[in-house]
């Protein structure tokens, strides 16, 4: 692209020399979308964070969509979105199989189930000619990617994986300053995804992720948002790909020797000083108000009875230097692009910044 090329957003418009960086930002404006004729009724595949995301998203902009159903095997989880969202109790289900019996009773579906389960259900409300919305990543395998697209192509369907990050403000906004070709010709992107310390603790050595044979490795669950960045602002397809990565501290080899014996945070002397500590990470949060993530992962009920119960009997109050954990906690990719540009992005989970993202 040369720096004379036409704005694609904005045709009218043409970028010179004598162009203010002001005037061309304005000229760069993210379009306002036109609003559906009617709101779009959706159902709802899994009623964990991502789906409540979705679901809620939906209740702050009533004139663009309503959740109309639920399918969730959990029953706290499908009840309180069932009561949140005035779902009848004919459109809620404990299996989302009950819910593909069923004629099709909204426009749209939002699949949210674990990694590892998406292919199923995603092929089977496809054939319903239900337009989906599919949790990132499409499937922890290149097979079940091809026959998911396969569904969507054959149905006609709309299709779409939640690679959120393309639409945010900012990542709409490099996008258009790429296209627009004032930055000239794109040479090389670095991207740096900061996970944090205890996020990472949370999610990838407690939690559903740290397991590849339970999910997939952490740079697909943790950063395929990245990598798809980087596809996305280069607009060129990626010739030539290295990577390097492993799992460094979470580990029994780096436990502290203060913490003895103990294999959970609530019977550990060592837990005042650790970064890690459960009762930090959830009990004094919740003690200062939250119930949200990630204390809404621990526990339904929000007492300090219940979380205490749950970091004393579940998964997330064990020694993250004691979990079956197997996924890399740090990880570089480099990648080359048909166009001679190249990228880098890397993840790494000691970070005190919580997945607060830097892109040069």
């Amino acid at each position: 692209m040369s720096k004379a090329s036409a704005v694609k957003i904005v045709p009218q418009k043409h970028i010179d020399e004598g162009t203010s960086f002001a005037s061309t930002l304005k000229a760069l404006e993210d379009p306002i979308p036109s609003l559906p004729a009617k709101p779009i009724t959706i159902s709802i595949v899994g009623a964990g964070q991502r789906g409540c995301g979705y679901a809620f998203y939906a209740k702050m902009n009533p004139q663009l969509a309503k959740v109309v159903a639920v399918a969730e095997p959990r029953e706290s989880r499908r009840k309180k979105m069932q009561e949140t969202y005035n779902i009848p109790d004919e459109n809620v289900f404990s299996d989302w199989k009950e819910l593909a019996k069923r004629p099709k009773i909204s426009d749209a579906i939002v699949i949210a189930t674990l990694d590892h389960l998406h292919m199923e259900p995603a092929i089977a409300f496809a054939d319903l000619k239900y337009h989906i919305l599919l949790e990132k990543p499409m499937s922890v395998n290149l097979d079940e990617c091809k026959k998911i697209t396969d569904a969507a192509i054959r149905n006609k369907i709309v299709f779409l994986v939640g690679h959120v990050l393309r639409y945010t403000p900012h990542n709409r906004l490099i996008k258009r300053i790429i296209d627009s070709g004032l930055l000239g010709n794109i040479i090389n992107i670095q991207h740096l995804e900061p996970v944090g310390n205890w996020h990472f603790a949370h999610s990838y050595v407690r939690g559903n992720w740290r397991k590849e044979q339970d999910s997939c490795f952490s740079l697909m669950t943790k950063c395929c948002h990245d990598i798809d960045l980087m596809l996305h602002w280069n607009d060129s397809p990626c010739v030539k790909i290295s990577s390097f990565g492993n799992l460094s501290h979470f580990n029994s080899r780096n436990k502290p020797t203060g913490a003895g014996d103990a294999k959970r945070c609530l019977d550990c002397a060592y837990e005042p000083s650790c970064a890690y500590s459960a009762k930090k990470i959830y009990i004094k949060s919740f003690e200062n108000g939250n119930t949200h993530w990630p204390v809404s992962v621990v526990t339904d009920v929000f007492d300090i009875e219940h979380l205490a119960e749950a970091l004393k009997t579940g998964p997330y109050g064990r020694c993250v230097y004691e979990c079956d954990n197997d996924v890399a906690d740090h990880q570089v990719v480099n990648m080359e692009f048909a166009s001679g540009a190249t990228a880098t992005v890397t993840m790494v989970a000691f970070t005190e910044s919580i997945c607060e993202r830097k892109t040069r």
